[in-house]
């Protein structure tokens, strides 16, 4: 398991860069272009996001907001990409959601970075399922 949040970002980083480039080089439509374009602005910066919240907490909690994030970004970027590519306009209405897993995300890590060590504990010593 501590191995798919980078492997995943890192698969939201060859998505972008492919895209992206795919937009550049070979999508003539200017709308198209923009969609793609959108999606690769917020996914990239995202997955450095994402490897910088890895390296500064490998708590439970500091994870959960990274994979927000990591989820969030895919979404909004996929949901664009596929609009450009000829998707029906309702794929649109996903995109939101992409965007509030982004928003969720940071809020999170708000969280995390404020209360520290003490969202740490709790989180440690809430009850699990299955635990006596």
């Amino acid at each position: 398991m501590p191995r798919l949040l980078p492997a995943f970002a890192a698969f939201n980083a060859i998505l972008a860069l492919t895209f992206g480039t795919f937009a550049v080089h070979g999508v003539k439509d200017p709308q198209a272009r923009d969609w793609i374009m959108t999606g690769v602005l917020f996914q990239l910066p995202h997955v450095a996001a994402v490897f910088a919240l890895i390296a500064w907490r490998q708590s439970r909690p500091a994870l959960i907001g990274a994979w927000l994030i990591s989820a969030g970004s895919f979404v909004f970027a996929t949901v664009l990409t596929m609009l450009a590519l000829g998707a029906p306009r309702a794929v649109a209405a996903l995109a939101p959601a992409g965007g509030t897993l982004m928003m969720l995300g940071w809020t999170w890590i708000a969280l995390v970075a404020m209360l520290g060590a003490r969202l740490e504990r709790l989180w440690e010593a809430a009850p699990r399922e299955g635990s006596p």
